[in-house]
């Protein structure tokens, strides 16, 4: 028998395959926050997000920002107000889509999202969604399980098939409901928006919703940075109804047992930013326990990575304030 001598390669095989996963969509957490790695991006003296060297390079080109060794902070020229800011990045970051500078403005949604401090802090500006991950700017969402209890195969959820014209994520599979916190939005309304968008479902199952808690995590791919805040729901549904699309950017549903469900969300079909809302189901309802899960404490930790505390522990560099 031929043995593996490579360290890195012997601690990776140990890890349960649902711990492996976790790590996937907590990649920049587990292996360049620490680092210098991403520069902090200041707003009006407030820590909003991390910039990768990427897009860096492109950000020196433009006097809106200011660059520092240690920081890159946002200078408007024309004022310090929130529509002020708003409409000089905006102009910025159509210059970057005309240019194609960065792949992620290759999927523009015309959604507007807001940069806060924190969740309820007054926000900063706002800006189109498909460029918050050039910035690392924490994002928030909602997702909704929708579960029934089957006669025969016992407790199954809603997955959907994500639209190949989307966005993001083309024809991965996904959680029922889920999407962004747009401005003018809030948590509750967003559930309420995206479950008739995307599911049609109507208001009197909808008087079910149970709001759960949250699932987050820092994941980063080639589009950029992604520290994201999810806030889950589950709502039970009647064995009948069958979910129905609205607005086009679903191509099908399926419902599958608790143990398709984890399959699927360990296959490599599955949209990553999505897994975590599927673990937490998956926990909360008792699949994934303590006693069939060799890593769950670090599990959990995974699907729970304190985000407002992380970016509240980044110290101000002093360079921005001379």
């Amino acid at each position: 028998m031929l043995l593996n001598t490579n360290p890195e390669e012997n601690k990776e095989s140990k890890l349960s395959p649902v711990l492996q996963l976790a790590q996937r969509f907590n990649v920049f957490f587990l292996t360049k926050l620490q680092s210098s790695y991403a520069l902090p991006f200041i707003v009006e003296g407030y820590i909003v997000g991390l910039i990768r060297p990427d897009v860096l390079n492109t950000i020196k080109k433009s006097p809106l920002f200011k660059v520092y060794s240690d920081s890159i902070e946002l200078t408007p020229k024309y004022g310090h107000d929130y529509e002020t800011r708003s409409r000089e990045i905006e102009a910025v970051i159509n210059e970057w889509r005309k240019n194609k500078a960065f792949v992620t403005l290759n999927g523009w949604r015309d959604e507007l999202y807001e940069v806060r401090s924190g969740f309820d802090d007054p926000p900063l500006l706002k800006m189109e969604r498909s460029a918050t991950c050039l910035f690392g700017i924490r994002q928030y969402g909602v997702d909704i399980n929708g579960y029934v209890h089957h006669p025969t195969k016992g407790l199954c959820v809603w997955l959907q098939k994500r639209s190949i014209t989307k966005q993001t994520w083309p024809g991965k599979m996904d959680n029922m409901v889920g999407g962004g916190l747009a401005v003018g939005y809030s948590v509750i309304e967003t559930a309420l928006k995206e479950s008739n968008e995307e599911a049609s479902i109507p208001e009197d199952l909808l008087a079910n919703l149970q709001p759960v808690g949250t699932v987050s995590y820092f994941f980063e791919s080639e589009r950029g940075l992604f520290p994201n805040t999810h806030f889950v729901y589950d709502l039970e549904l009647p064995l009948d109804f069958v979910p129905i699309n609205q607005d086009g950017e679903v191509e099908s549903f399926t419902l599958v047992t608790l143990q398709e469900a984890l399959d699927w969300a360990l296959a490599p079909e599955f949209k990553t930013t999505s897994c975590p809302v599927i673990l937490d189901f998956l926990v909360r309802h008792g699949f994934i326990t303590p006693q069939n899960e060799p890593d769950f404490p670090q599990l959990m930790e995974l699907l729970h990575v304190p985000l407002h505390s992380i970016f509240k522990q980044i110290t101000i560099p002093s360079s921005s304030h001379q």
